[in-house]
């Protein structure tokens, strides 16, 4: 190989470029051997090549189609074989293609076949013969010949002595492929952020590695899965020996079966056409041929799992080393296939959006200032979905600023068809009961807490757990912060559905949410049916609406099919007065001057869900005899009522009872008939439960089965045959007179709130709670002791307990990992709790939160500033704006270490913790400071009582249980949000014993106690397990 100057190669070769390749050569020694092998490989490659087959007469020179052919070529590849200096068009060939490439940039790689480079460079042998004979024949171009020939010899090319012929032409086309990379990037130029999102993708993979890699990318339609596959097949195809990209899947198997895309895999790398007897046939054929090459195939998008299984049935289909990328809008398929990478397509952020709606929508004819203000809103409206702002784009790009503010209000009104026929083809894949739930979630639920929202689409027998994670996997719907969500075009294409081809109609609609539509049906005739209408959420914000809309007349009773009601206000007042919904599975009432629901005895035989919301003059419950299906009944802030109709106690499928903040109720029926009951709560309901305001009314006692009641507390004596498990007596005003009634058994509680109350002492010695994980005594301004605690508990909140000097011995709560003593708090046992918990099972296996007002805690000083540890304070007048702290791993973290604690002094309230293990190859970082014998950095004096302690920890075991945990993480950062002032420590938790990871298995077994499930504000969250980095939120 000769190796002096090598070739420049232009940073972004010219359009210009016809050929990729140009081969010169001597036609007699390589035409029907090396070079026809060579020009062949490089066709099969898909390298655009000129080879010129015409045979030149003795004597003439290079004609002008062959210069041009030269220089619209980008690769010119010169073979010089031991003739090729005989040949004055060769000679004349050369020249000019060295002056392409010093006047073009042209790549010149010259192949010495059989001939060594100081043959050419000193002209000997056949070539300075050929030059003795070529001095008397064409005297005035020997000169620019030698030049040319002189400087090629000079350039990096290749040496085919001694090698095996085919191996060299393989590793030949594999360079020149490399080579080629930039000219076909050029295709994307109008693409914005895929430079990234193929890095993004490439980091998860495992590259060159050996088997066989099946990786899928899914997303919602639109979102560029499509375009990712295809850049990233560009980028990896000159890699492998054989290449086919796939298009359509979902559209073309429907038409034409799969065998003729079996047909297309096979004739595209296998150089010829295949003709297939069937798809069975044709997955043996992939199988056996393909079975030892190194391909790459994408499969786009893929919406069966037959069309995987015909097409790349398994692994060993495939050669060492192969790449099968799917893309999908169903994730499911990639699980159902076992594919080695899932990878969720990533819209475009902000920035990335504006980018891509100038270059489709290029300012020519709006003022700056307005086409920054309008390109937001369409940045806004699209939130970050490629193909909307493609399509609108391309739509707005000659539309002035009046057309511009137009288009837009109807694009929010009537979104663009070409949108919404992309996006609701994933609609079009759910079964009928799936599109039902999507449906009402796009109407009614997005925004809405996630378990909320699943009660009532079970309710309407939508099955919505299964139903869900469809959607789910279909990136029709998320989950953030606990509720629904999804993107604002996915929503919009299911409000569009609803209207269908009937959008000025809305009595022709299934479903009605907006407030207009339900006016304007009040004001149609009131005997018409309205038998298409499902579904109604009616809600207002302003007396001013109750009044504009007293005169409208009630249209319920005309809906037969009516499943699910969410009514606001008195609109239409007579709304349950002609009430014959058999159908009615949900009803939800709110702040409605009603004194009762309806008159006498309502049989509603499918009402699974009834919620009365601040019905503020209400003064009975309904007969609960017509509901034998009722399964959730919830009463709150209805402040006047009395009375709770006796037939309550008779609701055998009543799973969740909440009376709350009605201040008048002082009686409640027995409840020890309701077998299914696990959730009660009487919250704010201060005299059901008071001993002195029962005593004054033991003249209604007569209301109930004066055998079956019970005093005060004494109601929930035995109630140890219900499932309870969530009991709330929270803002009950309960004192130690009346606590000495709470004599219970109740063997399945696992949650009690006694929030707000003013007793003063609270011990667990006389109440039966095996099971008991959730205590909330938070706001109990007058407790003073709280001993005896069960010890299955694990989460114990006691915020603004003032008078709390005493919380007992909980050497024995093992299962006890979230502890919070915050504001006004006195107790000096912080430090005792946390090193019980620490010696707890949260620590193989689980997390651990404690919140406490700041104290140095007893037998704990120092445990932040030994081993792997550090600290960094931020003052509150700081310039600096980095709030982001990284702990270094050593290379034995991962079986050493049990997991890693962190510690954060604070007046930060309630502070979100982001913790991120990522892989970086880190250098010396001279922010951090190393205080090891300082016992705490103290607060500034200013901050005096509102600095708040945080003590957190996090199991490695944990971690490797539910996400892609691995050793090869060697950072862990953590950044506070929202810091004003702060002093941050952080340490490495070593194991106590080799053993610990048998330990940690057991401890597994039994971690029902270690959730945090309980708690609406959760204390650790996954947020992010990529395979590049796993994020998890803290919110102590």
């Amino acid at each position: 190989m000769a190796s002096s100057s090598s070739s420049s190669v232009p940073a972004y070769p010219s359009p210009s470029w016809k050929y990729h390749v140009f081969l010169s050569f001597r036609g007699e020694d390589t035409r029907n051997s090396f070079v026809g092998h060579l020009y062949s490989a490089l066709e099969q490659k898909g390298i655009y090549t000129y080879k010129d087959d015409k045979k030149l007469p003795q004597g003439e020179l290079i004609g002008p189609s062959l210069m041009k052919a030269i220089g619209e070529s980008y690769i010119s590849i010169i073979i010089f074989s031991e003739n090729y200096a005989d040949s004055s068009w060769c000679l004349e060939e050369l020249a000019y293609i060295m002056n392409c490439r010093e006047t073009r940039g042209q790549i010149v790689i010259p192949l010495f076949y059989d001939v060594e480079p100081s043959e050419l460079r000193k002209q000997k042998q056949k070539y300075g013969e050929a030059f003795l004979k070529h001095e008397l024949e064409n005297k005035t171009k020997v000169e620019s010949w030698r030049k040319a020939l002189v400087d090629a010899s000079n350039l990096s090319g290749w040496d085919i002595a001694n090698r095996h012929e085919s191996e060299f032409i393989k590793e030949i086309v594999s360079k020149i492929s490399k080579m080629l990379h930039p000219l076909t990037s050029r295709v994307n130029d109008n693409l914005v952020g895929i430079e990234a999102r193929v890095q993004d993708l490439k980091s998860r993979l495992k590259i060159g590695s050996s088997g066989v890699l099946k990786i899928g990318i899914w997303g919602v339609g639109g979102a560029g899965k499509t375009t990712l596959a295809s850049y990233f097949y560009d980028e990896m195809s000159r890699e492998f020996n054989g290449c086919c990209f796939v298009e359509n899947i979902r559209e073309e198997s429907s038409k034409y079966g799969l065998k003729k895309l079996q047909e297309e895999i096979l004739s595209s790398i296998l150089k010829h056409n295949e003709v297939l007897g069937g798809v069975k046939e044709g997955s043996q054929m992939i199988k056996d041929r393909l079975s030892h090459r190194k391909v790459i195939i994408v499969l786009d998008d893929v919406d069966q799992l037959d069309q995987l299984e015909a097409l790349a049935g398994s692994h060993y289909w495939f050669g060492e080393g192969s790449l099968i990328v799917i893309t999908t809008r169903d994730e499911h398929l990639l699980t159902a296939f076992k594919v080695d990478v899932i990878h969720k397509i990533r819209l475009l952020n902000d920035h990335e959006a504006i980018q891509l709606l100038c270059i489709h929508a290029p300012r020519d004819k709006i003022p700056m200032e307005d086409y920054g203000l309008l390109s937001k809103e369409v940045v806004r409206y699209v939130d970050g979905l490629p193909l909307a702002l493609m399509v609108i784009g391309r739509f707005l790009c000659d539309k002035n600023l009046n057309e511009w503010r137009s288009a837009l209000v109807r694009l929010k009104e009537i979104p663009h068809d070409k949108i919404l026929e992309k996006l609701k083809i994933s609609y079009d894949g759910l079964t009928r009961v799936e599109q039902k739930l999507f449906l009402d979630i796009a109407c009614f639920f997005r925004w809405e807490k996630k378990d909320r929202a699943m009660e009532m689409l079970d309710a309407c027998g939508f099955h919505a757990v299964i139903g869900v994670k469809v959607l789910m996997q279909k990136a029709l719907l998320s989950i953030s912060n606990g509720m629904f969500d999804m993107h604002d075009l996915v929503q919009e294409m299911g409000h569009h559905i609803v209207r269908g081809e009937h959008p000025d109609n809305p009595e022709k609609h299934s479903r009605i949410w907006k407030e207009e539509d339900v006016v304007n049906i009040c004001a149609m005739d009131a005997t018409m049916e309205l038998d298409m209408i499902e579904a109604i959420r009616f809600k207002h914000n302003s007396v001013d609406h109750i009044q504009r809309y007293k005169h409208l007349q009630p249209f319920v009773a005309n809906t037969k099919n009516l499943r699910w009601i969410e009514w606001q206000g008195d609109l239409a007042s007579p709304l349950l007065t002609n009430f014959p919904q058999r159908k009615l599975c949900c009803l939800i009432l709110h702040n409605s001057s009603r004194t009762q629901l309806w008159e006498g005895y309502k049989v509603l035989p499918n009402l699974k869900i009834m919620e009365l919301w601040y019905l503020s003059f209400l003064m009975i419950t309904p007969n609960f005899n017509g509901l034998p299906h009722l399964e959730r009944f919830k009463l709150t802030g209805c402040r006047l009522l009395e009375e709770i109709h006796p037939s309550i106690g008779c609701l055998e499928r009543l799973v969740f009872l909440s009376i709350e903040d009605c201040r008048r109720l002082k009686m409640f029926p027995p409840i020890t008939q309701l077998k299914k009951l696990k959730t009660l709560s009487f919250s704010g309901c201060y005299k059901l439960f008071k001993l002195s305001e029962i005593q004054q009314n033991m003249d209604n006692l007569h209301l109930y089965n004066s055998g079956d009641t019970k005093l005060g507390l004494q109601f929930f004596c035995n109630l140890q045959e219900l499932v309870l498990r969530k009991l709330d007596l929270s803002w009950c005003c309960l004192e130690d007179d009346d606590m000495s009634y709470a004599l219970w058994e109740l063997p399945n509680l696992q949650e009690l709130n006694l929030e707000g109350n003013k007793f003063s002492q609270l011990s667990f010695t006389c109440l039966q709670l095996p099971r008991l994980k959730r205590l909330d005594v938070s706001w109990c301004r007058k407790l003073v002791e709280l001993s005896a605690l069960p010890s299955s508990i694990a989460i114990v909140k006691a915020d603004h307990c003032r008078s709390l000097r005493s919380f007992g011995d909980v050497s024995n709560c093992k299962w006890l990992w979230n502890f919070s003593h915050r504001w006004e708090s006195k107790l000096g046992e912080a430090g005792i709790i946390l090193n019980s918990m620490l010696k707890g099972n949260a620590v193989e296996d689980h997390f651990i939160s404690v919140a406490f007002e700041h104290q140095i805690p007893k037998g704990f000083v120092g445990r932040f500033f030994t081993g792997y540890s550090f600290t960094r304070c931020r003052p509150r007048d700081a310039n600096d704006n980095e709030h982001t702290f990284t702990l270094r791993l050593p290379d034995d973290w991962y079986n050493d270490f049990s997991g890693f604690l962190i510690r954060i002094v604070t007046n930060n309230k309630l502070p979100d913790i982001n913790i991120i293990f990522t892989h970086e190859v880190y250098e010396k970082d001279l922010r951090f400071e190393i205080w090891q014998d300082s016992n705490e950095s103290p607060g500034p004096e200013y901050l005096k009582g509102e600095v708040k302690t945080y003590v957190g920890y996090v199991s490695f075991s944990s971690l490797r249980q539910t996400t892609s945990l691995n050793s090869s993480y060697n950072i862990i950062s953590f950044s506070i949000e929202d810091m004003d002032w702060s002093s941050f420590a952080a340490e490495l938790v070593p194991r106590e014993r080799k053993d610990d990871a048998d330990k940690s298995r057991k401890v597994a077994t039994d971690s029902e106690y270690l959730n945090d499930e309980l708690d609406m504000r959760k204390a650790f969250m996954i947020q992010h397990d990529l395979y590049s980095f796993i994020q998890i939120l803290w919110q102590p």
